[in-house]
């Protein structure tokens, strides 16, 4: 599964914008997953085999380095 952590920097509107364009969220979805991470630390994204998990990370981490922003985004066993 693919994981993002939180940290006090990254805007909570560009978590939603990330979580809406790599994983295909909703912007409702996408809401209720940047609050979870917020709130509790971090957040699944999804859950997917190790290749296409492995992308999705490199995506999120070259869009963040992009814009700046020290978002982390990891992946885990389910």
């Amino acid at each position: 599964r693919v994981v993002l952590i939180n940290d006090d920097y990254t805007p909570m509107e560009f978590v939603v914008e990330i979580l809406e364009s790599i994983f295909g969220m909703e912007r409702t979805r996408a809401t209720q997953v940047m609050l979870e991470v917020h709130t509790k630390g971090k957040g699944v994204c999804g859950v997917y085999n190790f290749e296409i998990a492995e992308t999705k990370v490199a995506q999120v981490m070259g869009i963040a380095r992009q814009h700046q922003h020290p978002l982390l985004c990891t992946m885990e066993e389910s």
